[in-house]
């Protein structure tokens, strides 16, 4: 992707330099307007032969490679950007060299704007296809909680969602899973207690990590996570369920869907907050999604895991990995309204957490620039769905938390609503 990146740079520098020398060239003899128009039409050209040639050879499904007419109705818009400005400039008496550079930085700002216009509009259509799949995955769902010094809630919690999920799913067909994010409380006891398969890790890691831990344990054909406060009533779960099983890969719960109902509202600053960080997303995520951060989301479970492999953000920041990683494996995905009720007791800060999504974010884009999300070999089977078993060959590894539990987590299995525990290591 670097080497990419580099390539695409050179290109762009080597288009500018035709157009602007083939105007100082051609200026002398002819007039601006027909001048410029020449410069612009062979540097376009240029730039898109180059691209195709260099810079995404071999890879038939880059956008730009099979889309020139797109390409090619940016490139008119940004001309017609750049014409206009030199001329305009150029009749102020600047020199025509600094004229056609601003006119050069104001195209650049029209392809780049009309690039991501197209490119969200282009994602979020291929993610809206579906496609059948299967999974030999026996039960029918699964509930992950991560869940951090939960002592006095969690009970609650889990007693309302079984109540609920039980009007849909039988108690042998779900389970939930609660991964204690190294709570110095009795989170983990009282869990336990209330019918849950418990997950213990030894020291608090953040949000991502207990999530990511939950996923790769769950062994439902669909995998939901939603916070231990409840902030999303237990009827979400039902409606994430829903669109799993109407075949959508990636279901996410959005507090900006215009059907979403808030029962209480955020103070401003966290509204302001949340608004900030939507935007924050959208320079690494090409998709125009209108809430990267809602607390609800669900996957079918073989890509879930799969999915899940990939993450490496510990704390809340890890939504946006998801995101774009169901972007590069074009999972289809639906957003769907939820019921918010927002809590005095939530632990977001929101200048320090906004201050980490920053850094999360530049994060996340090295790591994408780096090929760092890309599928292995299992992977892309269990994507392609030529297997579904959702495991890789040899066992998942991810900073101390094995899938065999190794080192890094206890597993407590919990048959639902109190049956006989057995006890992993």
């Amino acid at each position: 992707m670097r080497g990419r990146l580099r390539l695409f740079a050179v290109v762009g520098l080597i288009a500018t330099s035709i157009d602007v020398g083939l105007l100082l060239l051609l200026s002398s003899s002819q007039s601006l307007l027909l001048a410029d128009g020449v410069a612009l039409a062979l540097a376009a050209m240029a730039s898109y032969l180059l691209n195709r040639l260099l810079t995404f050879r071999g890879q038939a499904n880059a956008r730009w490679v099979r889309s020139p007419a797109i390409f090619g109705a940016l490139a008119v818009v940004a001309g017609l950007v750049d014409l206009a400005i030199l001329l305009l400039l150029h009749a102020l008496g600047l020199r025509l060299v600094v004229a056609k550079g601003l006119a050069v930085a104001g195209a650049a700002a029209v392809r780049w704007i009309g690039y991501r216009w197209v490119l969200f509009n282009t994602v979020r259509r291929e993610m809206a296809e579906r496609q059948p799949r299967s999974s030999r995955r026996t039960l029918r769902l699964s509930v992950v909680i991560p869940a951090y010094n939960e002592e006095r809630s969690i009970g609650r919690t889990i007693d309302a969602i079984a109540q609920h999920v039980e009007r849909v799913v039988p108690p042998a067909d779900y389970e939930i899973i609660v991964v204690d994010d190294g709570s110095s409380d009795r989170t983990a006891d009282v869990a336990r207690s209330a019918g849950a398969t418990v997950v213990q890790q030894r020291t608090n890691r953040g949000k991502g990590s207990a999530v990511r831990t939950g996923f790769i344990e769950a062994g439902g054909r669909s995998v939901i996570f939603t916070d231990a406060d409840l902030a999303y009533p237990p009827q979400t779960i039902l409606d994430v369920l829903a669109a799993l099983e109407d075949g959508w890969d990636f279901v996410a719960g959005s507090r900006r869907h215009e059907e979403t109902t808030t029962l209480v509202r955020a103070r401003r600053v966290r509204e302001l907050g949340g608004r900030v960080v939507n935007w924050l997303t959208h320079l690494v995520l090409l998709g125009h999604f209108r809430d990267t951060q809602c607390g609800i989301k669900g996957f079918q479970g073989d890509l879930g895991r799969v999915v899940f492999e990939r993450t490496v953000i510990d704390g809340f920041s890890f939504d946006v990995e998801l995101f774009l990683i169901a972007e590069q494996d074009q999972l289809s995905m639906q957003e769907i309204p939820v019921t918010v009720e927002n809590r005095d007791g939530s632990s977001v800060r929101v200048l320090w957490d906004t201050a980490q999504l920053l850094k999360d974010l530049v994060r996340i884009r090295r790591r994408a620039g780096a090929g760092g999300y890309r599928p292995t070999h299992h992977q892309e089977l269990v994507l392609s769905g030529l297997t579904t078993d959702g495991l890789t060959t040899d066992g998942l590894t991810t900073d101390g938390l094995t899938t065999d539990g190794g080192e890094g987590a206890s597993i407590t299995k919990a048959p639902m609503r109190g049956d006989v525990t057995r006890e992993q290591d």
